[in-house]
């Protein structure tokens, strides 16, 4: 869809490097991309995790490119505040598993993209801010909301109020990032956990995804029920009865997403 996507099909996982030197900055087309790209990934029962690395070995995205709203137009912040949230809302949103091999910089956009998977690997000389205030602006693809999330209020206020950055070491520490590699193996590590995923009933992650994230929205006790149901609507899917099935024969199972 565009260049600055690179996207690669490797086995059941679905490869997309952000591809817009020198900074991998994001813009309407590229956002506009992933939000469409994850789109298709969620119709192809043979995608069942996406990892999203950056181009090159220092940037794995400085964000937004900042000449797009040196114009101050409203309207052009509007779209691209838009475009931002889609795109990384439908990241979110991703029915599989989403990894994030932070090579270099996460800056803004780049951060928010990250925070938007579900899993972040992070190489040791990483860098990670969400800096928009200090250019007069907020984060605005999904940030403010998903930063707390991970880290406490507190350390988002640090890093969104104060414009703290933080490495590698410290990302791990506050439950940033989940864990810490040395330079250039965090596609290695992203591309091993990926594998994991494919031995996974595709369809029983899907539901546990949507358990694990209801927190977000529901308080704990409505959910309960909900986890319940789950259960059961898995006794409809064809992996279910792979599953245990292939557990009794003892061999291993051939998922179908279905």
């Amino acid at each position: 869809m565009t260049d600055k996507l690179l996207v690669e099909m490797q086995g059941h996982t679905a490869l997309i490097t952000i591809n817009n030197p020198a900074a991998n900055t994001w813009d309407e087309e590229s956002l506009t991309a992933m939000r469409d790209l994850v789109g298709e990934l969620n119709e192809d029962n043979n995608c069942y995790s996406i990892v999203i690395t950056g181009q090159g070995e220092k940037f794995f995205s400085a964000g937004a490119d900042l000449n797009l709203f040196a114009s101050g137009d409203k309207a052009v912040a509007r779209n691209l505040a838009n475009r931002f949230g889609e795109a990384f809302e439908a990241l979110s949103k991703f029915r599989g598993v989403s990894i994030a091999a932070i090579n270099g910089y996460a800056m803004g956009g780049g951060l928010e993209c990250a925070l938007a998977c579900d899993i972040r690997i992070a190489e040791e000389q990483a860098v990670m801010a969400l800096p928009e205030a200090t250019v007069g602006l907020l984060p605005c693809g999904l940030g403010t909301q998903h930063l707390p999330w991970l880290v406490g209020e507190g350390w988002a206020k640090r890093m969104i109020l104060c414009g703290e950055r933080v490495d590698a070491a410290t990302a791990e520490k506050i439950g940033l990032v989940e864990e810490v590699v040395a330079k250039g193996g965090s596609l290695e590590k992203a591309m091993a956990l990926a594998a994991k995923v494919e031995k996974q009933s595709p369809t029983s992650v899907s539901a546990c995804k949507r358990l694990i994230q209801a927190s977000r929205f529901t308080s704990i006790g409505s959910t309960y029920p909900v986890e319940r149901d789950e259960f059961v609507a898995l006794f409809d899917t064809r992996d279910q009865k792979e599953g245990v099935q292939a557990f009794l024969d003892k061999r291993s199972p051939e998922w179908q997403n279905a």
